[in-house]
């Protein structure tokens, strides 16, 4: 398994879909207990923290009795392993990531430990952070998890290509004038094509950016009576324009495609438009990675009926109630997320990586809106348009944005994306498609009890 050196649950919390439709991956095969040379501190990190690895050697050194052991995992792999781990007590980690739809879930079962009285201590600053991540992980008013870095979703464009076809992007655009601007710059024969999107299978991949589309025409997967939506005229609607936008105007192996694939589209110069997080522009101006630094242009997230239409994430660290060292568990939740931590990042790793979206204060450092430009404005105007209890056209019975805030809804959101992503393929219709999406979100109402 990739590693770095070497409360009581109820049966509901182990249901649906914090258990169910993901692969298990391997059983965790490390321990966290103190042992002669100190504590260890074991951490359940996703794949996208990996440059931490490179900076914890300064916690280490801070806290010298202290040992980090950090286990990267793949996104489904965690959400996998992670829930099990706590509800059989297993206690393998200290600190978990998790983000906003796992927080409030976890956190009203009994799951995660309260950081209000933690955070209130020495100069952490709470506060700090973008207020609409911060309130997006935590429950009934207390903080359960604080954010690696927050992200929203805004149009990310070339502006050359634009600038030779004669185009012009709005600041805010409309979807159908995103489908007008792929149709004239879709050039397979060049080998661009004119949008990127995802398009593989799971709830935290095709639905990410979907659910936005979604919510912008007029849809939503239930209504105030907990009866399903996904064959409505308006869900129908915008997913028939998402399945044949990408279809028509997007790149080739649409169907498999996730962030990482098109981000390496965009940052060959493969793609006009990519519409996804906020937190991903950094790589498209790293030239040690992109070819198209300095020729990107960024627009508000694409909207139809409402007035702003991106998502909100964040990837963030928390401490299971099950976390055999807690104290020292919040002393690296602490170092990882403090302002300390993002400014020394920019110093040693590049100020364009380094992770956006949580603290304010990274906004005010010159070093950092130097680096970034191009897209600070846009990605902090992204964060503040978020709209985490109406975020379309309809009041939400859950707080969140592409995402149903029901344990059920991973494995629920799993079953709906593989039927999408196949009419993507063109093996069935849209209608097809949310015919039996409709049927699983049926089901899930049914046995969970919602309708009272």
């Amino acid at each position: 398994m990739p590693t770095r050196r070497g409360g009581r649950l109820t049966r509901m919390a182990l249901s649906g879909a914090l258990l169910a439709s993901l692969a298990l991956g391997p059983a965790a095969c490390t321990g966290n207990s103190a042992d002669e040379d100190g504590t260890t501190v074991t951490v359940a990190a996703v794949d996208f923290m990996r440059n931490i690895d490179e900076l914890v050697d300064d916690f280490e050194k801070d806290h010298p009795d202290t040992k980090v052991n950090l286990v990267f995992l793949p996104e489904n792999t965690l959400r996998a392993r992670v829930p099990k781990d706590i509800a059989t007590e297993a206690g393998h980690y200290d600190v978990v990531a998790i983000g906003p739809y796992e927080a409030p879930i976890w956190a009203s079962r009994g799951w995660l430990t309260r950081l209000d009285t933690y955070a209130a201590q020495g100069n952490y600053d709470i506060r700090d952070f973008i207020p609409t991540v911060r309130k997006a992980l935590s429950y009934n008013g207390r903080q359960y998890a604080v954010p690696y870095y927050g992200e929203s979703s805004f149009l990310m464009y070339r502006e050359d290509l634009f600038a030779k076809a004669g185009l012009t992007m709005p600041a805010h655009p409309t979807w159908q004038q995103v489908a007008r601007l792929a149709a004239r710059l879709h050039d397979p024969g060049s080998g661009v094509a004119g949008i990127c999107l995802r398009g593989g299978p799971g709830w935290g991949n095709l639905l990410m950016p979907l659910n936005t589309v979604i919510l912008t025409f007029g849809g939503r997967w239930y209504d105030e009576h907990w009866n399903p939506r996904l064959t409505s005229p308006e869900t129908r609607k915008a997913v028939r324009f998402y399945v044949d936008l990408v279809r028509r105007h997007g790149q080739p192996r649409a169907s498999e495609s996730g962030p990482a694939d098109c981000l390496a589209t965009m940052q060959q110069g493969r793609a006009a438009m990519w519409y996804d997080s906020t937190a991903l522009a950094g790589n498209l101006e790293d030239p040690r990675h992109s070819k198209v630094v300095g020729r990107i242009g960024y627009a508000a997230a694409p909207v139809v009926r409402t007035a702003s239409s991106g998502w909100l994430w964040a990837w963030s660290l928390a401490i299971p109630v099950t976390a055999k060292n807690p104290r020292a568990a919040w002393e690296f939740v602490a170092w990882a997320t403090s302002k300390g931590y993002l400014k020394r990042y920019g110093e040693r790793l590049g100020w364009v990586r380094v992770p956006p979206g949580s603290r304010l204060s990274t906004y005010r450092l010159p070093q950092y809106r130097k680096a970034t430009q191009g897209f600070v404005e846009p990605t902090l105007d992204a964060l503040a348009a978020v709209n985490l209890k109406r975020p379309g056209m309809h009041e939400q019975q859950w707080t969140g944005i592409s995402y149903v805030g029901i344990p059920e809804y991973a494995g629920l959101g799993n079953r709906v994306s593989a039927e999408i992503s196949a009419a993507i393929t063109g093996r069935q219709t849209v209608d097809e498609a949310l015919a039996k999406s409709q049927l699983f979100a049926r089901d899930v109402v049914e046995g969970g009890g919602y309708r009272g």
